[in-house]
């Protein structure tokens, strides 16, 4: 009698302390973090991967590239085709010197001509005639100016769709880098040094694991009680102490109700209709994804 009597205290002691734990916390959940899918920007073979899961990657980290053999080689053959383009151009400064030269010596002309003059050995005509020559000379030479900056600046013109062909390669080029976006641990690797990929093909996902989101459920009677930016007070099971507590922000509340999910322990809980809400809480390295815990209202 002494045996069952003592199972049956131990049994009604067990049950009402889980009653106790029960109603302890006001949700439960369990963590998330804010994953990122790093995708290939560009499409080649990857010469080189320096990641594996669990990898602790700053921002701004190289951590790969992808081969750019073929982007180098169209880059060099549009340099070659503006050299040539370029080399088109016409030599203006040679063609304008040999009517320029022709000016000079009207010039010079018309001068010893005014000189003569003056002494009755020239005559008008002479004058005239060379200030005709001098001033279809100038016109000459303003036209050939004016013909030869047109086809310059047209050859330059057409240099113009090569070389920004050259800064979307360049763009590309620096796009085969693979570099880590932002701060945080890898969760999962898609792809394999000399594996082959395209644009938009994930290479790997990446988690700031610093700062945790939980996610919890609440009844239609509860919401009233939580706010954004709340402060609340997260618990989670902790092998050696029992439970450990974790100071958590209120960061999202769904405005619209919904099914309880089935990781709900029962079938009566899973019927009744909840609201979601984010709480974020700092890591110290003991909270994991998909990890539960429980959440007090304060």
């Amino acid at each position: 009698m002494n045996i069952r009597l003592t199972s049956y205290l131990l049994l009604t002691i067990g049950l009402a302390s889980c009653g106790q734990n029960g109603n302890q916390y006001d949700a439960s959940g369990n963590f998330e973090a804010e994953e990122t899918i790093i995708s290939s920007e560009s499409t080649g073979k990857i010469l080189q991967l320096n990641i594996e899961e669990g990898l602790v990657l700053k921002a701004g980290q190289p951590v790969g590239y992808i081969d750019t053999t073929q982007l180098f080689l169209r880059k060099k053959q549009l340099h070659y085709s503006i050299r040539a383009l370029l080399a088109k151009s016409p030599d203006a400064a040679s063609q304008l010197s040999t009517i320029q030269r022709q000016i000079e010596t009207t010039t010079y002309e018309k001068k010893r001509i005014e000189n003569l003059l003056k002494d009755d050995a020239a005559t008008m005509k002479q004058m005239d005639d060379l200030t005709a020559q001098g001033d279809l000379l100038q016109k000459q030479y303003n036209a050939l100016q004016t013909s030869l900056v047109i086809a310059t600046r047209s050859i330059q013109s057409e240099t113009l769709p090569l070389k920004a062909q050259i800064e979307q390669l360049e763009d590309q080029i620096k796009k085969s880098i693979i570099i880590n976006p932002m701060e945080g641990t890898v969760l999962t690797k898609y792809a394999e040094r000399d594996e082959v990929v395209t644009t938009g093909k994930p290479i790997y996902k990446i988690a700031d694991l610093s700062a945790m989101v939980m996610r919890a459920y609440i009844s239609g009677d509860q919401i009233a009680e939580i706010k954004l930016g709340q402060n609340v007070n997260v618990l989670v099971d902790d092998v050696k102490a029992g439970s450990k507590k974790y100071a958590g922000v209120v960061a999202w509340v769904s405005d619209k109700a919904e099914f309880t999910p089935k990781t709900i322990q029962t079938k009566d809980e899973r019927a009744n209709l909840v609201y979601a809400i984010k709480i974020n809480v700092k890591n110290d390295g003991f909270l994991k994804i998909g990890m539960y815990g429980d959440v007090m209202f304060k």
